[in-house]
């Protein structure tokens, strides 16, 4: 086993560790919250919250609208742990580092990861506040977070990646939106690296090649997921227009302010979602 696997894994097993010193819970379902979709945690019957900052091997969030908390609790009948913001590559991270959150949750037990995000819209009749289900994703980051020697304890060299998202996952989030009767749209991801706003010229390439959304996150979260076995499923909040679709100037303020608004919307579907897996 090469020295950088033997890191890894050293570095999962103490802050499983320490994370055992605090809870027995075994979580089933792992949730990532990203940009301004927090408030989801007033749904949780919470067990246990660890700031980021408590354990090892996690790294503090910087960005606004992540407060960098790992919750424990329940959801109706269903064990949860979930992520209160997350770390992004554009922060300076490793691609290790970025997906060492998932993997703690995987190794805790976790079955199915749900991830959430803000993103820009790209398709037709799209407007800020609606919703996305991703059905697939396009890597633009230009990195992988399986890149280096394969640790073969968490999944094979080259895993398949044909069904990223969980197909019967994607069906639940559609038909718990439409009994909500939130506007949804159903489409490709496109993550990019950050953490500059896409140009308009990027974002009519995006289009070309079929992506319906376009962020900062998730994508690394579900190779790694997927390389760990799990079931996977994915939401966007369209919190803006991407560059050149838009006719405001972008900004950070608009993305969390637009996911403030729908947050009610966004916590009772995720609760909903949640307890139909």
């Amino acid at each position: 086993m090469a020295s950088s696997e033997k890191n890894v894994i050293a570095r999962i097993q103490e802050t499983l560790q320490f994370i055992k010193t605090k809870t027995q819970f075994k979580p089933k379902i792992g949730v990532i919250l990203g940009s301004g979709l927090g408030a989801f945690v007033q749904e949780i019957q919470t067990e246990l919250i660890l700031p980021f900052e408590q354990i090892p091997h996690f790294m503090p969030t910087t960005v606004e609208g992540h407060k960098g908390n790992l919750i424990f609790g329940k959801v109706g009948e269903k064990d949860i742990v979930a992520l209160q913001g997350r770390n992004h590559y554009y922060e300076g991270h490793s691609m290790d580092m970025v997906v060492f959150p998932t993997r703690v949750m995987a190794l805790l037990g976790i079955e199915v990861l749900v991830l959430t995000n803000s993103a820009g819209g790209l398709g037709d009749g799209m407007q800020a506040g609606d919703f996305m289900v991703i059905e697939d994703h396009i890597n633009l980051m230009g990195a992988n977070p399986l890149m280096g020697p394969n640790i073969k304890e968490f999944g094979p060299r080259f895993p398949d990646m044909t069904e990223a998202y969980d197909h019967k996952l994607v069906a639940k989030m559609e038909t718990q939106l439409k009994k909500q009767n939130i506007r949804y749209h159903k489409g490709v991801y496109g993550g990019l690296s950050g953490p500059t706003y896409e140009t308009p010229a990027e974002v009519r390439h995006l289009k070309m090649i079929g992506c319906s959304a376009v962020g900062m996150s998730t994508v690394p979260e579900s190779i790694a997921a997927n390389h760990l076995g799990l079931r996977v499923a994915a939401l966007s909040c369209i919190t803006n227009l991407a560059a050149g679709i838009s006719k405001n100037k972008l900004s950070h303020v608009e993305v969390t302010d637009t996911a403030k608004r729908v947050e009610k919307d966004f916590s009772e579907f995720l609760k909903n979602f949640v307890q139909d897996i």
